[in-house]
């Protein structure tokens, strides 16, 4: 950013049409505008950094600037690229804040997880308790069944990605970078893969077929 804007560029930006035309603009009034963009960015992720750092014990401040800063780069980059999508459903810096918090909480899981292991499990086993006898072997029953279905219903990649995301509670962003893929790919398969168990238990008379259609 150049440090020698005039105050008279740096006029405050008040309605969601003026954000749109500056942040197009080229030269001065547009990086002036990206320098106020980033600010609301930044407060946005310091906000969320701050929610989360229960996640990262034992990092320091500066630290958790720095991942704010990270992240508020991030958004920034992003608001950019998608700055013609905006619709005007909300206030521009309504919609803007939403991308600060969102990098903030992915810079914060991908720290938190940076020297942690991603396990891939193949197989797991279902410990289901019901209130009463019956019960019990009721969920028993459910539980068996629903890890035969993981077994034989789900291809090896499905079930690895679905005990990883659910089992494992692996945030999705983290496994994503890990595998070297995209969330919505993983959102993919992760759906593809519900469908199949549905389709499973709906066969054995675990699950109903027209409560499952009510609730897709």
């Amino acid at each position: 950013m150049n440090p020698g804007i005039t105050s008279e560029v740096q006029h405050a930006v008040s309605s969601d049409e003026e954000w749109i035309a500056d942040l197009h603009r080229p030269g001065a009034v547009g990086v002036a505008a990206q320098r106020r963009l980033h600010e609301l960015l930044l407060r946005a992720a310091r906000h969320q950094v701050a929610r989360l750092r229960h996640q990262l014990p034992g990092i320091g401040a500066g630290e958790l600037d720095d991942l704010a800063q990270e992240a508020a780069n991030d958004a920034l980059m992003s608001v950019l690229a998608k700055l013609d999508t905006f619709e005007g459903r909300s206030r521009f810096t309504t919609w803007v804040y939403k991308f600060g918090v969102l990098h903030a909480g992915v810079t914060v899981r991908r720290q938190a997880w940076r020297h942690r292991e991603v396990h891939l499990p193949d197989t797991f086993t279902i410990v289901a308790q019901g209130a009463t006898p019956a019960a019990d072997a009721e969920a028993g029953e459910l539980a068996r069944e629903l890890e035969k279905a993981i077994a034989n219903d789900l291809t090896p990649h499905q079930r690895r990605i679905t005990l990883a995301l659910l089992i494992e509670h692996v945030p999705i962003d983290v496994l994503a970078d890990r595998l070297g893929t995209s969330r919505n790919a993983l959102y993919k398969t992760l759906h593809d893969a519900r469908q199949r168990l549905r389709a499973a238990l709906i066969r054995s008379g675990h699950l109903d077929a027209t409560t499952s259609r009510s609730t897709r």
